[in-house]
């Protein structure tokens, strides 16, 4: 069986995903927070940077729970900036062809 592609929103969100946790993370050690949570060093790694962009979730579930965070929190903050990722899109596409600003007034 082939897996899809991801889509570019499915990247999007995890590298926001790894942006929050590594924010979470703060000087705390990668190496100490991924043995606590019982993964690799790497592996967290890829999910900070945004080459795991779909985690399995209870990796998610360990990690955030080693770092104190809330599940539904962590949620809201991935969706957040995904709707403001989907209303740029459409901004962008919904704009003049030809570059043309519309006026505003």
């Amino acid at each position: 069986m082939v897996r899809e592609p991801l889509s570019i929103a499915d990247r999007l969100r995890g590298e926001r995903l790894g942006d929050l946790l590594r924010e979470a993370r703060g000087s705390r050690s990668i190496t100490d927070v991924a043995l606590q949570a019982g993964i690799s060093p790497e592996t967290l790694r890829k999910i900070e940077r945004g080459r795991i962009p779909t985690p399995a979730f209870f990796t998610v579930v360990a990690v955030a729970g080693v770092l104190e965070l809330s599940l539904d929190a962590l949620l809201a903050q991935v969706s957040l900036s995904e709707m403001a990722a989907q209303a740029t899109g459409e901004a962008i596409a919904n704009a003049p062809a030809d570059g043309a600003r519309i006026a505003t007034g």
